[in-house]
């Protein structure tokens, strides 16, 4: 009965987590929408900028998959080019590993101060009053990552437990794991969150936590998929690009992940922050592989894509 409530408690957390980041990215979209797509339209005449675009913007609202259906979503409207959304795809990989670093550095303690100030900011008039409900749900994200990370920790002398996530440790597993999970819950941060905190509970190593985290780049790529069923055909070739992009990844990493994680943590010392270097180095390595390749990639991919023309 107590490890039903503990795993209840679990799912709570995951569930409450998703709702403050959906929330925080929405949030943060409302506030600067309609400046941010025109922005993006005037911004992206190359893909390198396009690149440093998508990166911005997916920090800021701390999810690669607002960012990409928000790009499928312009793309289908007119205000983006399939060309000038390439970039964009690319940077939202790289842009989506600030989440890893967050909570690596330990930050969930920020996450009440964090919901007063929200509560007491909208409660203001005002301008200040437009930054209330991001800030609420931004500290919330935290607040809900401090209480996850107390549910774990009770199950971290569960042997059912371990067994279950000993199987991560080969590659291949790890990597489906990941992709499984993030496709389920639509978030590809929640994924990286969580198995960052079952580093840090001891309950999941390292290396078996790298493959999973790489895994959910591609899993993260079904909402930019979902969005694109009812738009235009370049819209959904922009959300295909996007998910052929992170499996190319995956694929050319997943040979090497076993020596690649095992370095990485040799490399990076402390866990958690060894699991979101690993986050960090595979986007980066494989973003900067695509857009030095885009010159010569792009006009076949869009025709096979039958987009060739946009």
């Amino acid at each position: 009965m107590t490890t039903i409530r503990v795993l209840f408690g679990i799912l709570a957390g995951i569930l409450l987590f998703l709702y403050a980041l959906n929330n925080f990215s929405r949030e943060i979209q409302e506030s600067g929408g309609a400046a941010l797509r025109s922005y993006l339209a005037r911004v992206t005449s190359s893909h390198a900028k396009g690149f440093v675009i998508g990166v911005l913007g997916t920090a800021l609202v701390q999810s690669s998959s607002a960012v990409t259906a928000l790009a499928v979503a312009l793309v289908d409207a007119g205000v983006l080019s399939f060309s000038a959304s390439l970039g964009i795809l690319l940077g939202a990989n790289v842009g989506t590993t600030v989440t890893a670093w967050l909570v690596s550095f330990k930050l969930t303690g920020i996450g009440p101060p964090f919901v007063v100030l929200g509560a007491l900011l909208s409660w203001t008039r005002g301008r200040l009053h437009i930054l209330g409900q991001p800030t609420f749900y931004f500290g919330l994200i935290f607040l809900t990552l401090d209480l996850l990370s107390a549910s774990l920790q009770t199950l971290r002398d569960d042997p059912r437990v371990a067994e279950w996530l000993s199987h991560a440790n080969q590659p291949l597993i790890g990597a489906s794991l990941g992709l499984v999970l993030t496709a389920i819950i639509q978030s590809s941060s929640v994924t990286t969150g969580l198995v960052i905190l079952l580093v840090q509970q001891g309950m999941l190593p390292t290396e078996s936590s790298i493959p999973v985290v790489i895994g959910a780049n591609i899993g993260t790529t079904s909402t930019g998929l979902i969005a694109g069923v009812r738009l235009s055909t370049v819209a959904r070739a922009t959300a295909i690009a996007n998910f052929l992009f992170n499996v190319v990844g995956v694929l050319l990493f997943l040979p090497v992940l076993s020596p690649f994680s095992h370095w990485v943590v040799n490399w990076a010392g402390d866990v958690a922050s060894a699991v979101a270097w690993g986050h960090l180095i595979f986007n980066l390595s494989v973003a900067t592989l695509f857009l030095l390749l885009l010159p010569w990639i792009e006009r076949p991919l869009a025709v096979r894509l039958g987009v060739a023309d946009r």
